[in-house]
């Protein structure tokens, strides 16, 4: 019995003292929306657009989900989020993957493995297409009916056999694929000439700049706040045990 209030009165103090914790959780909208989609077997959420408002020192996130509809799975419908807001240390983690697909949930099965959209569902499944060889090259070739995926994915077209084989590649190390990169610019994610119509893009580089510096050292920030915390967390539950004399039999 002793052994039992001991655990008991460790845990109810445990709880109190990260009640006291400066440190706040913040869960990202992805997750959230990865909950209020739960009724859908096979969607992407794409990274849509990103910006950053100085006046409330807010980080945020727009999103695209394509999926395929529960009565319809031959066809994609489109859903372009509302502006969410994130912690830093969130926007810092995806400050690259502007256009790429942060989340892939296939057979209701999620994957949170950043792609360029299309990639890992569509492109190299022979229900949607068939690689074609022209000029010593194999492209990927979308079949009549489905040839509206390359555009709702905003492929950089056509997509080169090497290219995702550069993804699976990527994909096996569980890194993300920017594709190659030309004249300083990658074919996919933030730094890809194919977001020029977004909100983040019309920003200008000296602004990007400021706000690339500022979220990495708010990032680093966040993560040493609550590195101490649960450090000071770790402290005052080791030693409320020493008090306490163990937790016994």
């Amino acid at each position: 019995m002793k052994g039992k209030f001991l655990i008991i009165v460790g845990v109810i103090l445990l709880l109190a003292s990260c009640g006291g914790s400066s440190f706040t959780y913040q869960k990202n909208p992805v997750d959230e929306i990865i909950t209020q989609k739960s009724n859908l077997a096979n969607y992407s959420i794409t990274l849509n657009d990103m910006d950053y408002t100085e006046g409330s020192d807010s980080y945020k996130h727009q999103y695209k989900i394509i999926y395929q509809p529960t009565n319809n799975p031959d066809t994609l419908l489109l859903e372009t989020t509302k502006w969410y807001s994130v912690s830093p240390e969130y926007f810092q983690k995806h400050v690259n993957d502007l256009g790429m697909a942060l989340v892939t949930v296939k057979n209701y099965v999620v994957e949170k493995q950043v792609s360029p959209p299309g990639y890992s569902d569509y492109v190299g499944n022979e229900k949607y297409g068939r690689w074609e060889n022209r000029g010593g090259h194999s492209f990927w070739h979308f079949y009549g009916q489905y040839m509206f995926m390359s555009h709702m994915f905003n492929m950089v077209s056509p997509v080169r056999r090497s290219y995702y084989d550069g993804y699976v590649g990527s994909r096996h190390y569980g890194t993300p694929y920017y594709g190659p990169t030309n004249n300083g610019r990658t074919m996919y994610g933030t730094n890809s000439s194919s977001n020029s119509n977004t909100k983040w893009s019309s920003r200008s580089s000296s602004f990007k700049q400021r706000v690339r510096t500022k979220v990495k050292q708010s990032a680093n920030a966040s993560s040493k706040r609550r590195y101490s915390s649960r450090s000071s967390t770790r402290s005052r539950t080791s030693t409320r045990r020493s008090y306490g004399g163990g937790f016994g039999k």
